[in-house]
């Protein structure tokens, strides 16, 4: 048996999905433990490319069970539309478990995660209005809606009618925008209902029968450490903990079945949404990165928004490895950085003039300027690679200097964003 969290050492971003693709090959079930349609997975293989927003990245083998588990914001229409595109680019049909005690994103969240930043104006936190955080608000206000309370239509009514004694309060005097109606969202839950039907399931169940078979369960983490609301840079994060300790409460399994943890790494850093970036490049040398990095550069693969880029982080991906408690490291885009001559690696903050290696609290972390250190470039192609010895001397070094600076061992290493790019160092 083997239970293994694939998560993000950063701020997302890092090829989480280009990891579970790869190493679902060889799993029975991937498992989305938190988070929603707010972000995207990019995953290409022998299909096309695909960005997987809210899917399991373990959707291209028929003998994979992809689980949506009780942790995650399902929209509903969303997970329609995703399991349609897969069938328009001739995916076989993939085997599909959503937790009967998932929660459901409502049709008003994304209002009101629209509203909200327009409210907000300059002040906002650069949301994807995915209805992320209004969604975990609700659920953790005990207002929220399980897929279970989907199918009995007096209990959602009731629901339904309790929630808007709240939002329509809202909606008419804080945002001053028309009110909602109960028979309205009966009648299109209902509808999403018989679309989920087919797909719930008790995963609960469905995962203790696993662990007693010697199952192997890859747990897909979205976004990274430093969007963790308590990890992470506060206020600037997501709603859901990105953390794999919390990988075992959002699937639904005993913390002591997670065998491994498998922090995701760039060999540069990137990431989309607001926040201090200690290491970001502006003007051409960051154009020049975000143009080379990636299948077709730094965008996001659900905003489309330019990634902001810099050198790597090692006072961030340090904390991030240590709040993951990662047992092992997987590095991507190593083939993104053969242009350079001289590689800048992030080694200290400077904050107000002290030098630290620790990475503080977000306050400070807006004050740090990064600390430099050159690495000397490899300057060739290397994205042909397919084992450690294909690499040159300067690769391998720089692979040994992100295990010197994180404390965590490379156990995988990807130098492109095909499957077969991907090899154990």
């Amino acid at each position: 048996m083997a239970v293994i969290a694939v998560v993000g050492a950063n701020w997302g971003d890092e090829g989480k999905g280009k990891m579970v693709d790869y190493l679902a090959e060889n799993s029975h079930f991937v498992v989305r433990f938190q988070g929603g349609s707010n972000a995207g997975h990019t995953v290409i293989n022998d299909y096309g490319k695909f960005a997987l927003h809210l899917l399991p990245s373990g959707v291209f083998y028929p003998g994979v069970v992809n689980v949506l588990g009780p942790g995650v914001a399902l929209d509903i229409r969303a997970f329609a539309e995703e399991i349609d595109s897969l069938a328009q680019r001739n995916v076989p049909t993939p085997k599909i478990a959503v937790s009967e005690r998932a929660q459901v994103l409502m049709p008003y969240h994304k209002l009101f995660d629209e509203y909200e930043e327009e409210r907000l104006g300059a002040r906002q936190f650069g949301s994807t209005k995915s209805g992320i955080a209004p969604f975990y608000s609700d659920k953790y206000a005990k207002i929220g809606l399980q897929v279970s309370e989907l199918y009995d239509k007096d209990l959602l009514r009731s629901r339904l009618t309790h929630a808007l004694e709240i939002k329509n309060v809202l909606l008419d005097h804080l945002y001053r925008k028309p009110t909602l109606k109960v028979d309205d969202l009966v009648e299109e839950l209902s509808a999403q209902a018989g679309i989920l039907k087919p797909y719930v399931t008790d995963t609960t169940r469905l995962f203790a029968d696993a662990l007693k078979e010697g199952k192997t369960i890859l747990l897909e983490g979205q976004l990274g450490s430093l969007r963790d609301p308590d990890h992470g840079i506060y206020p600037f994060s997501t709603s859901s903990s990105t953390i794999a300790g919390y990988a075992a409460i959002g699937a639904g399994l005993p913390p002591y079945a997670i065998t491994e943890v498998l922090a995701v790494t760039k060999a540069y850093s990137s990431c989309v949404g607001a926040g201090p970036f200690v290491t970001e490049l502006t003007g051409e040398e960051g154009e020049d990165l975000r143009r080379r990095g990636g299948d077709a550069g730094e965008y996001g693969a659900k905003t489309g928004r330019p990634r902001r880029v810099g050198w790597f982080d090692a006072v961030a991906t340090r904390y991030g490895c240590a709040v993951q408690g990662a047992t092992a490291l997987a590095i991507t885009n190593l083939d993104v950085l053969g242009y350079l001559d001289n590689i800048p690696v992030c080694v200290a903050y400077d904050i107000d003039g002290r030098i630290t290696k620790d990475f503080p609290a977000t306050p400070l972390v807006s004050k740090a300027k990064p600390v430099l250190k050159t690495m000397p470039g490899w300057k060739t192609d290397i994205s042909s690679a397919r084992s450690l010895k294909d690499l040159p001397k300067e690769t391998r070094d720089y692979i040994e200097m992100v295990e010197r600076e994180t404390g965590v061992r490379v156990k995988w290493v990807s130098v492109g964003p095909r499957r077969e790019q991907t090899f154990k160092a």
